[in-house]
């Protein structure tokens, strides 16, 4: 599977992509607000090889895609859509960018497509997404693309010797096809 943008392509995960991820994910900004305080290679290889067990599901429930610029073909990140089952009409939406690209467009770009995927392809009627409340980039990253702030858990995730919050988002199909 792969979709396409101007900038970027979004495709399937291989073994070849290790090197990349693991160069991006023990990037201390990438770690601030994920409960890790650091990434071995050990933690990246299960975690690629997750992703590309998820390929193979019958039937299909999780499309995680590796983010790569479509003029390098470089790997900056990942970004993806997961229902609970087969007859789910509802995804959850994951994504995270290389540091080294932040505020350039791409997780935006990226999210769009895969949610357009999300609803034209997968049927879905809500896609929603979680995330660190006080993780403003991919907060904006969500109402740029007209995702609605459903409301937010308070202190429900414990991790670096701190409470943090949750923010949720939501958007329903019909949302979206107003935006377009």
């Amino acid at each position: 599977m792969q979709l396409e943008t101007s900038k970027l392509i979004l495709r399937e995960y291989s073994a070849h992509d290790l090197a990349a991820i693991l160069a991006y994910q023990t990037h201390p900004a990438y770690l601030r607000y994920y409960p890790w305080s650091r990434r071995t290679r050990s933690q990246v290889e299960s975690f690629l090889h997750q992703l590309i067990e998820w390929q193979t599901a019958q039937p299909r429930l999780k499309f995680q895609l590796a983010v790569e610029l479509k003029e390098t073909r470089e790997l900056i990140g990942s970004c993806g859509l997961r229902k609970s089952q087969d007859t789910s009409f509802e995804g959850e939406l994951g994504y995270e960018i290389d540091p080294h690209y932040w505020g350039l467009g791409y997780a935006t770009e990226a999210v769009e497509t895969m949610v357009k995927f999300g609803f034209d392809t997968l049927q879905l009627h809500r896609v929603f997404a979680s995330v660190i409340a006080n993780n403003i980039g991919s907060r904006r990253v969500l109402e740029k693309l007209g995702f609605t702030y459903e409301g937010q858990l308070r202190e429900n995730q414990r991790f670096k010797d701190r409470w943090w919050d949750t923010a949720l988002f939501g958007l329903l199909k019909h949302e979206w096809d107003k935006i377009l």
